[in-house]
């Protein structure tokens, strides 16, 4: 597939709409100036993907401001089910239902990719063997107290693909494939179990289904971190294919929501900007977003060492370059001193394996 047919991955991400979205969050929470809301209600008028996000940033805030009143959403939902404490037990019996086949899922999916896999972008993952027997004694409770149909669903079908069901597939990533699925049938929109599906289809070679799940998400996630890991997989998916204006935009919605200097975990983020700019030859670009880098973490100056370490073709890119590795060590000389017990420097001269 060339990178001239996956435009409509991230239509939404171009280089004139990111900057108007970031302006059209800040007005939804009554922060933009009156000059820059013209321009972004102007913007609106002509642009679908914009007033969608629009219409999404509405309805987040909407959902944000009910958890901060948990009293007052406890009475919605009391107002639309009745019977407050039959109902609210219902829904945390079936959201626990919900963590379990996630939680499952995804140390399946991590486990079969192996320990070196980069997509650690929640908590922790949790031990399959343990965390099984957990969950076959949940549901199992829930049974034995008559509950066979608690909110629609059928218990033993879910304690059977905790135990024989899943023995009898053998690869653990299909095993992952069926419990995120698992996950949401009973709920859809959990974004996590949405994410870590979409990572499978990439994982497995079905890059359109893995671009149409991550667009998904990102155009849907309410919460924002779930949103920036969309981008960063939409990003990466983007620069695989060549088309790094595409890739750097999804990057770049991740460092104007803040989200790069506020969560460590986006620290790398920078470092995808300054390749991909180097793979477009524009130095100048790639050297402001490496030194931005360092800049803002200045604790990491190792790993972004060891991240040029570990990828040759970027090492290849600006070495073919005239002046772009000499202007590299003068713009972050640190790179090119650290102690050998933390990394080894990037070695501009080493030739590619």
């Amino acid at each position: 597939m060339s990178p001239s047919n996956s435009a409509w991955w991230v239509d939404d991400l171009t280089d004139v709409c990111v900057p108007f979205q970031v302006d059209l969050s800040c007005l939804v929470d009554g922060e933009l100036d009156d000059a820059a809301a013209g321009r972004a209600i102007a913007h609106l008028e002509g642009c679908a993907s914009c007033r969608e996000f629009f219409e999404d940033a509405r309805q987040q805030v909407r959902a944000h401001r009910e958890l901060a009143d948990p009293e007052a959403l406890l009475s919605k939902v009391t107002a639309l089910l009745g019977s407050p404490s039959g109902e609210v037990e219902r829904i945390e019996l079936v959201q626990k239902l919900v963590t379990v086949f996630y939680k499952l899922g995804k140390a399946y999916v991590l486990s079969a990719v192996g320990p070196g896999a980069k997509v650690h972008v929640f908590e922790k993952a949790v031990q399959v063997g343990t965390y099984q027997a957990q969950g076959r004694g949940f549901v199992d409770g829930v049974l034995q107290r008559g509950r066979t149909d608690v909110g629609g669903l059928d218990w033993a079908d879910a304690r059977g693909m905790l135990n024989g069901k899943l023995e009898r597939i053998a690869d653990p990533m299909e095993k992952g494939r069926r419990l995120l699925e698992e996950a949401l049938a009973v709920d859809p929109t959990h974004e996590e179990a949405r994410f870590y599906l979409a990572y499978v289809d990439k994982h497995e070679g079905k890059i359109l289904r893995a671009a149409q799940r991550f667009r998904q998400l990102f155009r849907t996630a309410i919460d924002p971190v779930n949103r920036a890991h969309a981008a960063v997989q939409l990003g990466k998916l983007h620069s695989d294919q060549g088309d790094h204006k595409r890739a750097i935009a999804c990057y770049r919605w991740v460092t104007m929501s803040g989200l790069a200097d506020e969560d460590e975990r986006f620290f790398v983020v920078r470092f995808n900007v300054g390749i991909n700019y180097a793979h477009l030859h524009d130095s100048e670009r790639s050297l402001r977003a490496f030194r931005e880098l360092l800049d803002r973490h200045p604790g990491r100056v190792s790993e972004v060492a060891r991240l040029f370490e570990q990828s040759p073709a970027t090492r290849s890119v600006i070495n073919h370059q005239s002046g772009f590795a000499e202007a590299l060590l003068r713009a972050c000389p640190e790179l090119f001193d650290v102690p050998a017990e933390d990394s080894n420097a990037p070695d501009w001269n080493e030739e590619e394996r």
